[in-house]
């Protein structure tokens, strides 16, 4: 995979070499998003010893001792040392120390670790054991974890106490931001319409794998439907593939929350009314694994009339590859496997224009860090960043916002709009949100308006915009 961005996250590894002394590193993050190559390109531009290790993905067949038998099988091959033979994880990590150089610079790198140790509840408690009494005592050393079923690491290494003051570290990797996906384009980005790199992003957000099988020769359409609507087409087939392999035995309940998510926003309680289960029971677990994953966000957000923070926290489905797949893709299934798709314009496809909009909206939710730098809002005190839903006690008496920046004397109402003409008739929308918005006494309201088309001139004109945002702008940004 070509290796795009992430300079700040390679930045904050080789930082760790002017210690002078051994560091833990812990990486985690949705799968596919990229975890394995920031530390892989970290160890080349080290130039060091690189030992990786990677898990085996669990099956039903699967062994703590054969998970044993891999992690030796590839110290061995990673160092050129004859294989060990171990019966346990402390004479594993006994050959790990052993292989390593005595005054080299080193990085070992064990991958997706919760696989490793999913089969020894003690096997966290072996790596601390490695790391006070050997590894840590080691000049010039970084020892990375990393893995994709993020409560595992959560819960045996990040939030454990028996780790606590260990971790020099802990990166919870992101997406990549508009700027960076547009590389993948490569040569051909500069002349490569906007909305054509926006309708692939909108599917697979900011994830460099996904972004990594797109075709830049390709226009939009043939880059969705070869990936999407081919029955042999990579995301026509991940999602099993990335919840089988990150949740596990959970699988199941948490597909239930993801697909009630794809609905809209909910919390715990309206989400429970939804699956039909208890509130009170696990699926408040399993939607804070969904977050630790990667493909939920939480926001408890403030009350735009008061000024406090809202009682229940609302949670929104933030990966877009997850929420397409579950809203087009997969009600379409059938029809794909049966090649119906393969020829098809997909802007003639009912409902898509819609689909694709709701995607850009929750595309752009996710880059509001490059949005802030064009709306004036760095170094600013922003309380809250969410969308924002209230039902009225009438039919036209609601009021829905794309995103609502609450700061404590004004917030930002954030339109956006992905259409070939923008209308004129966009302003009275928004001058309609304002009236209905409940807001504090004294607060002012800036609008915000991002967008990718081409503006009616009276949005130009008459200047009820704060700030007009073209897309084009933030996948520039650096």
């Amino acid at each position: 995979m070509k290796f795009v961005g992430r300079v700040d996250y390679l930045d904050k590894l080789s930082a760790l070499w002017r210690k002078n002394r051994s560091s833990f590193a812990v990486v985690s993050g949705r799968r596919r998003i990229g975890k394995s190559t920031l530390v892989e390109e970290f160890a080349r531009r080290s130039s060091c010893d690189f030992i990786e290790i990677v898990g085996l993905p669990p099956d039903r067949t699967m062994t703590n001792q054969r998970q044993i038998d891999n992690f030796c099988e590839r110290l061995a091959k990673a160092t050129g040392k004859p294989e060990a033979k171990a019966d346990c994880w402390p004479k594993a990590f006994d050959a790990l120390v052993a292989a390593i150089g005595p005054r080299r610079k080193t990085i070992v790198f064990l991958d997706e670790i919760s696989w490793m140790g999913r089969y020894d509840d003690a096997f966290a408690g072996f790596l601390k054991t490695a790391w006070d009494t050997q590894l840590s005592l080691r000049d010039n050393l970084i020892l990375v974890v990393a893995g994709s079923v993020s409560a595992w690491i959560h819960k045996n290494i990040q939030r454990s106490k028996a780790y606590v003051g260990r971790i020099s570290l802990d990166i919870s990797l992101p997406e990549l931001p508009l700027s960076e996906c547009r590389e993948f384009w490569g040569r051909k980005a500069d002349r490569t319409a906007t909305r054509e790199m926006l309708d692939v992003m909108s599917v697979t957000g900011g994830v460099p794998k996904y972004l990594s099988e797109i075709d830049p020769s390709l226009s939009a359409d043939e880059n969705i439907r070869r990936l999407c609507f081919d029955p042999n087409g990579y995301l026509f087939n991940d999602f099993e593939r990335i919840f089988d392999d990150v949740f596990d035995e959970s699988v199941a309940s948490k597909k239930r929350i993801v697909v009630a998510l794809a609905d809209g926003p909910a919390s715990i309680q309206e989400l429970a009314e939804r699956i039909r289960v208890p509130s009170s029971g696990h699926i408040s677990t399993d939607v804070c694994d969904l977050v630790e994953a990667g493909f939920v966000a939480g926001v408890r957000g403030k009350n735009p009339d008061t000024g406090r923070d809202v009682r229940e926290v609302r949670y929104r489905l933030k990966d877009n590859y997850t929420r397409f797949y579950l809203k087009y893709i997969l009600p379409k299934a059938d029809a794909i496997r049966e090649g119906i798709f393969r020829y098809v314009s997909l802007d003639m496809l009912p409902g898509w224009d819609a689909i694709m909009g709701l995607q850009f909206e929750n595309l752009v939710l996710n880059n509001f860090q490059t949005l802030a730098r064009h709306i004036g809002l760095v170094g600013k005190n922003v309380e809250s960043v969410a969308p924002y839903f209230r039902r009225g006690r009438t039919s036209g008496d609601g009021v829905q916002i794309d995103m609502l920046v609450q700061l404590p004397k004004c917030v930002y109402l954030v339109e956006v709009k992905r259409m070939n003409r923008i209308p004129a008739s966009v302003e009275q929308d928004v001058r309609r949100k304002i009236d209905r918005l409940p807001l504090k006494k004294g607060k002012s309201v800036r609008t915000v308006l991002v967008y990718d088309g081409e503006l009616a001139p009276e949005l130009e004109e008459d200047g009820f915009f704060d700030r007009l945002v073209r897309m084009d702008e933030l996948m520039r940004s650096a």
